[in-house]
């Protein structure tokens, strides 16, 4: 299969590459005009690295790679300025663009990533055709725009549509700033840590499991929306508990007194759709922050 990666020097979009290559498909991939190939994702007659950016893709090299599926990751991420940031608008636009030009050059299967906080949260499993849609942050109004938008022109024009909802991926490479990175800083350096939300729940998934989901969605030809997530839920002192066992300073976690609310309190996936397709997580909690603590 070719498949167009967009963001894929990205966290998740890499290990996607790396993982579509080992399963033999070809891949291009989209970089920045500033960017380098990442380490981890091997030199191979199949992997393309393209230059560019939505807003000026190259689209001469797009044709002639002649994309069959496209998985579109690239969209602001940067931890906190991504959720109200104006830059959503603009790849909201560009998204939107590039989809229509790639149907204009037949490629027949777009994949979409969503994210998790469109939906309306509440305190159970989120299910993609129950769960109300509620987006309150200018990140996932957009997210959520550009798949309604989508999904009512593949329906006009008849190609095939495929929403995928991500949830809390973590894992090796991630911002530094995320949850389980900030806190392996912080006990590393035996520092006292005080969980400001310590019951807060969500569903994390290792990026090596996500980006085998998200290539099973594709391989498996799904349509519709689908939630990229485990189906189980952690709170903040889990991780954390968990963590500090490992580097051996458990004393170092505590709550704080009182404890603040988290609006975000309990967002894991009801994740039926997805084992219906075969797939299961190969990672538990620990073994994923091994691997973690092991590549510090």
């Amino acid at each position: 299969m070719r498949i167009l990666v967009t963001g894929a020097t990205g966290f998740i979009g890499s290990a996607f590459a790396r993982l579509s290559l080992s399963h033999g498909h070809e891949i291009a991939g989209m970089m920045l005009p500033t960017e380098t190939p990442p380490a981890h994702v091997p030199v191979s007659e199949k992997m393309n690295w393209l230059k560019g950016t939505l807003a000026e893709l190259p689209w001469r090299e797009i044709e002639k790679f002649s994309p069959e599926v496209c998985v579109h990751f690239a969209w602001i991420a940067t931890p906190g300025v991504y959720l109200e940031s104006p830059e959503n608008e603009d790849y909201l636009r560009w998204s939107l663009d590039m989809v229509r030009r790639l149907r204009g050059i037949g490629t027949n299967h777009i994949v979409g990533v969503g994210t998790c906080i469109e939906y309306k949260i509440t305190d159970a499993p989120l299910n993609e055709d129950r769960t109300p849609v509620d987006p309150t942050t200018l990140y996932s109004r957009c997210k959520n725009s550009l798949r309604e938008t989508l999904a009512a022109e593949a329906l006009r024009d008849g190609y095939s549509f495929c929403w995928g909802r991500i949830f809390y991926p973590y894992g090796v490479g991630e911002h530094p700033a995320r949850l389980c990175s900030a806190l392996i800083q912080k006990l590393g350096r035996g520092e006292k840590l005080v969980l400001k939300t310590p019951t807060s729940t969500k569903d994390y998934i290792y990026v090596e499991d996500l980006a085998a989901a998200i290539l099973l969605t594709v391989e498996k030809k799904f349509t519709g929306t689908i939630n990229w997530g485990t189906g189980v839920g952690i709170s903040v002192r889990q991780i954390a508990d968990q963590i500090a066992a490992m580097l051996g300073r458990p004393e170092l976690v505590e709550d704080a007194q009182p404890p603040q609310v988290d609006p975000l309190g309990f967002v894991v996936a009801d994740a039926t759709k997805l084992h219906g397709l075969g797939w299961q997580a190969e990672h538990t909690l620990k073994r994923g922050l091994e691997k973690m603590l092991a590549a510090r």
